[in-house]
């Protein structure tokens, strides 16, 4: 209880009185905490190996059914596994790839929709003007859009809003993100499940549903696995399908399970993390109307109101770039890794830990260093730019949000395409502003991420092209 609601931040202040590196008991857990980044990238860059592990939680293995990348223990299968999944997922991020180009598509699709459903909502909050001038909540819609992109990219199938099985899927995620704080409380104090008390009921809820999930899952793959044509990539699953299957013939270790295991993955992280993400982008919009008028004139200037933007035009964008990683930067909004574990004994800035120390790794606390960062708790996306107005990368790439090492975050570059590519698509169709008389307060809601309290914003359509931002 001493953690609060905000364990990141406690985490931070301990490190003040105790240093980067200190330990703690979690029920029956000795756990050591890194906090910093000379402390957090020793460990996870630079003595990658010996901390890549996973602790042997009980919600760990209540995940993809065993087979997860993300949630697996370390050992030579999981590398060969980790290696074919991280290669497939790079593949769909590729700009000038066939399925990087496809993935790109269904992220446009859904961005355009997106507009035109924030267009409706607005008209009808304005009492059906049409005029965009009403007030609602973002939320659902980001979920809903985001939820389709992963859909299509992993099964090739988008859904129509009011789908049963869609709604039923949006369903499980958010039941999930309400109880997954018992399963970390189950993995340190197992014996609340013991005896009948609220959170052992919690737990049994995040346990069905993860097998629901992974059933819907295990459902969608074993469709595309009864269709699936060798030599045709018609989504990630058969991607996943080709190179899990040619590798369980070479002897890698690997069956058929992980790749429900990997899709699940890719499923889950996806959806939570970039649509928090979005949320906090079109919060920091409303929030900073100087900050978005400089976006829309960086877009009109690059792009033109003559088509939508796309990857290519990243590099002409540096602006839009810097304002996504201060984003991630100030919000922190995955403020602290997925528990990681020592797989040998190790030193580590003078201490020795023992192999399977549990160790957590709280990111927010790189992102938010006064040593580094100027004003830390000021949002600035000018910080990212050099003097000639290009991204500094190395201050853009120090920004931890994916984690590092072994364990950095397998969809990463999917989440950040998908981050950029709404912005851009976002930005270049509307203007957005807070809705008249409402606070906008920083605080969170803490869960799988940091999500912002709901808020509510009012949209108008840019003079833009003819037909794309269209609510018809």
């Amino acid at each position: 209880m001493q953690l609060g609601r905000s364990p990141h931040l406690t985490f931070a202040r301990m490190a003040r009185r105790y240093g980067d590196v200190f330990q703690i008991r979690l029920g029956r857990y000795d756990i050591v905490v890194l906090n910093g980044e000379a402390a957090i990238r020793q460990a996870l860059v630079k003595q990658s190996a010996q901390f890549a592990g996973r602790p042997d939680f009980a919600s760990f293995r209540a995940v993809s059914g065993g087979r997860s990348v993300a949630f697996g223990r370390y050992g030579a299968a999981w590398r060969a596994h980790r290696r074919m999944a991280q290669a497939t997922v790079r593949a769909f991020c590729a700009a000038d790839g066939r399925t990087g180009r496809l993935f790109e598509q269904h992220v446009a699709r859904e961005a355009t929709d997106l507009v035109r459903e924030f267009l409706r909502l607005g008209a009808r909050g304005s009492g059906g003007g049409g005029d965009g001038g009403g007030g609602f909540d973002p939320s659902r819609e980001i979920v809903v859009a985001n939820a389709n992109v992963l859909c299509a990219l992993c099964f090739g199938q988008r859904y129509g809003h009011g789908d049963a099985e869609f709604r039923d899927l949006l369903g499980r995620i958010e039941r999930f993100g309400q109880t997954v704080g018992a399963g970390s409380l189950v993995d340190v104090m197992p014996w609340l499940q013991a005896f009948p008390n609220p959170v052992r009921t919690l737990y049994r809820d995040f346990k069905r549903l993860n097998q629901e999930f992974f059933g819907f899952v295990s459902g969608k793959v074993g469709q595309r696995r009864r269709t699936f044509v060798p030599g045709r990539t018609r989504d990630m699953s058969d991607a996943f399908i080709a190179v899990v299957d040619g590798a369980a013939a070479a002897g890698h270790g690997l069956s058929g399970e992980h790749v429900e295991g990997t899709v699940n993955d890719v499923m889950g992280a996806g959806q939570d993390t970039t649509s928090t993400a979005l949320g906090w982008v079109l919060f920091h919009l409303i929030r900073h109307p100087d900050v978005q008028a400089r976006l829309q004139e960086e877009m009109d200037r690059a792009v033109g109101r003559g088509r939508l933007p796309g990857t290519g035009d990243r590099g002409r964008l540096p602006y839009l770039q810097a304002f996504i990683h201060e984003v991630c930067r100030f919000t922190s909004f995955v403020p602290l890794t997925i528990p990681h574990a020592t797989t040998s004994r190790v030193t580590l800035h003078g201490y020795d830990l023992p192999e399977d120390t549990v160790v957590f790794v709280n990111q927010w606390s790189v992102n938010h260093d006064g040593a580094k960062w100027k004003e830390p708790e000021t949002f600035e996306p000018g910080r990212f730019l050099d003097p000639d107005g290009s991204v500094n990368r190395a201050l853009a790439d120090s920004v931890m949000i994916f984690s590092a090492g072994k364990r950095r975050c397998l969809g990463d570059q999917l989440a950040k395409t998908q981050m950029f590519l709404f912005t851009a698509i976002l930005i270049h169709q509307c203007a957005f502003e807070a809705n008249p008389g409402d606070v906008l307060s920083l605080d969170c809601l803490y869960g799988l991420s940091l999500k912002p309290l709901p808020f509510k914003l009012r949209v108008r359509l840019r003079d833009t092209y003819r037909g794309v931002g269209s609510p018809a």
